[in-house]
């Protein structure tokens, strides 16, 4: 074969250094949750020093410490502000840097349509774009000094579309619905990004969005109602599944790292083809 092949130069591509983080920090809010610690084992299986970061810190310190000795669990509280300017503050202290901030933790309220409150947004709103804005807005501070860095909001596909109706109807138990207010957020995130995109170009640092579909965990199938959920959100995804959490690694990979390094503004989907439709 000779050595200008495409299949070598196909092997030479994909074995090249441009997915690896090695010498990189990243910070993941809910980084050991269901999602977050798919996407927090990818960045350290290639090289980066990875942040674990949620309210619950002695869940943070045991997945940091299954990852290896070098990442770290912190506590925080998406609910205030100085904790997460001081948090981010203390990463780049105690490590040099920070180069990658995924913005994940989320665990906001369930409302209905015709229950939802005012107060049910305003939190929503708080856990997940306002700690958003901060957490960016504070590492953004850092990676200007560095000369770049990458922003990635997890934001979902109900950003993109609305639900189905007929998918949560008559289903029993508080958590089968399709929260207002988590549209809402999701919606608002996604244009956000590009906003924050846009202004963040000039510093070199990149901001995406990444937009997951139908991720359940495996918990749903056992509460009341959930295996019936699964099976309908089953039948509206064109690949007929649910996926699975190591599915979000690639885009997260693509965003997070030098493959990406003209990918700036865009929300990347990954659900199975369901707003194809």
């Amino acid at each position: 074969m000779s050595a200008y092949s495409p299949q070598t130069k196909f092997q030479t591509i994909m074995s090249s250094s441009i997915f690896d983080l090695t010498g990189k920090i990243a910070f993941i809010s809910g980084g050991a949750g269901h999602l977050g610690s798919a996407m927090s084992e990818i960045m350290a299986a290639h090289g980066a020093t990875v942040i674990i970061a949620s309210r619950h810190l002695d869940k943070c310190r045991e997945f940091a410490a299954k990852l290896g000795p070098k990442h770290e669990g912190v506590e925080l509280d998406l609910n205030d502000e100085k904790a997460i300017r001081t948090v981010i503050d203390g990463v780049v202290k105690r490590h040099g840097a920070l180069h990658i901030l995924v913005n994940n933790g989320y665990s906001g309220p369930l409302p209905t349509l015709d229950n939802a409150t005012a107060e049910d947004f305003q939190k929503t709103f708080q856990l997940g774009l306002t700690s958003y804005f901060v957490a960016s807005q504070q590492a953004s501070k850092h990676m200007r000094t560095m000369g770049g860095g990458s922003i990635i909001n997890i934001a979902s596909m109900y950003g993109l579309v609305a639900s189905y109706p007929d998918v949560y109807e008559n289903l029993p138990g508080p958590s089968v619905n399709s929260p207002p207010n988590y549209h809402a957020l999701k919606g608002g995130l996604i244009h956000f990004t590009r906003h924050l995109a846009v202004y963040y170009a000039k510093h070199g640092i990149r901001v995406n969005a990444l937009s997951p579909g139908p991720f359940p965990p495996s918990r749903v199938s056992d509460t009341v109602g959930g295996a019936e959920l699964v099976r309908r959100l089953c039948e509206k995804v064109p690949l007929k599944r649910m996926g699975q959490p190591k599915e979000v690694q690639g885009a997260l990979m693509l965003l997070a790292s030098d493959a990406g390094s003209f990918i700036t503004g865009q929300n990347i989907v990954v659900d199975g083809g369901w707003t194809a439709w």
